[in-house]
């Protein structure tokens, strides 16, 4: 059974990747966690378990001193987000927690969608985000889809624990996901992945694009040795996702600061 804390974990575990990738870094102050975005400007507090003022402090400063734009805070839902507001963080939109197996998503068409890990058309911090697909060993695979050749959505597959199922990362050009000298997982022993970022252009919703990202996510991830997913639906995806097979698991908390 997929727990909210064990989809907070993996994007805690997304969140430091892509601090690595991109060239910057996670640290810690008292009893928080932190992740700096340099391609964003965005410094991350990581699923805090109390909000400590003695460590938000010093956390800002280095924001700062990083020359941070936002700062995004992350967090469970029982988690009393109050001392927060102290410091001029607002609430945004909650994050909504869902999980299905492979298996579901991959009934509808993926047709729409490939793994693309470099797309022309994306710039600025997506651009450089785009690292992530191209580590070894593979743990992120960056997906597409296009409608008359432009660009209509994207996503993220991410599953850390596929670094230990695998020698050769997947083909970036036929976008077909092979591990052969991986070694097969027991049945219900398969790892969490993550779909993270997933978006379609408003001019291309609901043309299937949202599902085939789905799909295709759902086909990448089972390769990689995956048996179930997680996303964070947010609140104009959660119907999407439920009629594609994901259930419910639990909602928490996003806030934000605006250091402009």
């Amino acid at each position: 059974m997929v727990t909210i804390a064990a989809c907070q974990e993996l994007h805690e575990d997304w969140l430091r990747n892509l601090a690595g990738v991109t060239r910057g870094r996670t640290f810690a102050t008292d009893e928080s966690e932190w992740a700096w975005l340099p391609a964003r400007r965005q410094l991350v507090l990581l699923y805090p378990q109390r909000i400590s003022p003695a460590g938000i402090r010093p956390g800002l400063s280095e924001g700062i001193r990083l020359g941070a734009q936002s700062v995004s805070v992350w967090m469970n839902n029982a988690v009393n987000y109050a001392p927060l507001e102290a410091f001029g963080f607002r609430r945004g939109p909650q994050p909504i927690w869902m999980s299905a197996p492979v298996t579901a998503p991959q009934q509808y068409s993926a047709d729409a969608a490939s793994i693309d890990q470099d797309p022309p058309e994306v710039t600025g911090p997506d651009a450089v985000e785009l690292a992530a697909g191209r580590s070894h060993p593979r743990t992120a695979w960056h997906l597409t889809t296009r409608g008359d050749g432009k660009l209509t959505g994207r996503a993220w597959v991410y599953d850390p624990s596929a670094a230990d199922q695998q020698s050769n990362p997947p083909d970036p050009i036929t976008g077909r996901p092979t591990i052969p000298a991986a070694p097969a997982r027991k049945p219900g022993k398969g790892s969490l992945a993550g779909i993270f970022g997933l978006t379609v252009g408003p001019s291309s919703r609901r043309n299937g694009y949202g599902t085939a990202l789905l799909s295709r996510a759902a086909s990448v991830a089972a390769a990689a040795g995956a048996d179930r997913l997680a996303i964070n639906a947010a609140p104009g995806g959660y119907e999407l996702c439920s009629a594609r097979g994901f259930d419910l698991i639990g909602r928490g908390q996003y806030l934000f600061l605006d250091m402009r």
